[in-house]
């Protein structure tokens, strides 16, 4: 217990990093995703190569991690992508409606009851992210396609962690991660390659935020979070996951200087108090991610 509430705080926090870094960098969204994703599946290479990660799979195994891959590789760059468009808090406040889309998802293709909290939770913070839409609409146009962006971040970010609710009965925490990490790399590099990015020629800086985002946020934030998954329910690790619009709206507002509007205050609570009344009664639905 005591490992847990030392740890837990310490994933949240490590996510909350992941947009401030992906802000700070000059590279595509599709770029941003591929090193992502391919720099931590290259640092846990020589590990998983140790531990003969792997021996638990079978051809259908195989199928459904690749699929979990496939979802977050459309988590990373649908998210990213938002973040070149609107604010680190419309963003990541957005994103992390995904235990709402879990408790659908997990309706509609696991058959579990959707209790009345859980359709009162949609309720609000689908409300809520109107109202942050809103207040980006005044803003921009580009604004308010990053908020939409977001959501599909959300919505992906729902399969790869319904996928890993699956996945995580079988399987241990690296056996997971790194061919899930491998098959989103692998993805993403496909995908730039068809859209014509270039993987070089960026700022030294950039690099450097790169490095910080795959060993931060994906290695010790998001694996921090699966790791957590075996040890307690899915909807408390959910609970606690959505401390990170808290830490990146702080770390925003001293790094990057961005101001908090009335909308996307009013919004962001409701959004939060969407999904803590959905996942309150509910804690068979949230095995969550992005």
């Amino acid at each position: 217990m005591v490992s847990l509430l030392f740890l837990i705080p310490i994933g949240v926090l490590a996510a909350s990093t992941a947009s401030i870094f992906i802000k700070l960098c000059d590279a595509p969204a599709l770029i941003i995703a591929t090193y992502r994703m391919v720099l931590a599946s290259l640092i846990l290479l020589p590990y998983a190569l140790y531990k003969k990660t792997g021996r638990t799979w079978g051809r259908n195994e195989i199928g459904w991690l690749i699929l979990s891959g496939f979802f977050l590789s459309l988590h990373f760059t649908f998210w990213i992508g938002s973040l070149k468009y609107t604010s680190v808090a419309s963003s990541v406040v957005l994103v992390t409606t995904y235990p709402i889309f879990v408790g659908i998802g997990s309706r509609l293709f696991l058959k579990e009851r959707m209790g009345l909290s859980l359709i009162f939770g949609i309720i609000l913070s689908v409300f809520g992210s109107g109202l942050i839409s809103y207040g980006d609409m005044a803003i921009s146009k580009e604004a308010l396609m990053g908020d939409g962006l977001a959501l599909l971040g959300a919505v992906t970010a729902s399969g790869y962690f319904l996928v890993g609710r699956k996945m995580r009965k079988s399987q241990d925490l690296l056996s997971y991660i790194f061919p899930v990490y491998s098959a989103a790399g692998f993805l993403l590099v496909i995908f730039s390659l068809l859209s014509q990015k270039n993987f070089f020629g960026y700022s030294w800086t950039t690099y450097l935020f790169l490095f910080l985002l795959a060993l931060i946020p994906q290695l010790i934030g998001h694996t921090t979070i699966n790791w957590a998954l075996k040890y307690l329910p899915a909807s408390m690790v959910a609970l606690t996951y959505l401390g990170e619009p808290v830490g990146s709206t702080i770390l925003a507002y001293f790094i990057l200087n961005e101001e908090l509007t009335p909308w996307k205050v009013f919004g962001g609570i409701l959004i939060l108090a969407g999904i803590l009344t959905a996942l309150k009664r509910n804690p068979q639905n949230g095995s969550s991610p992005p």
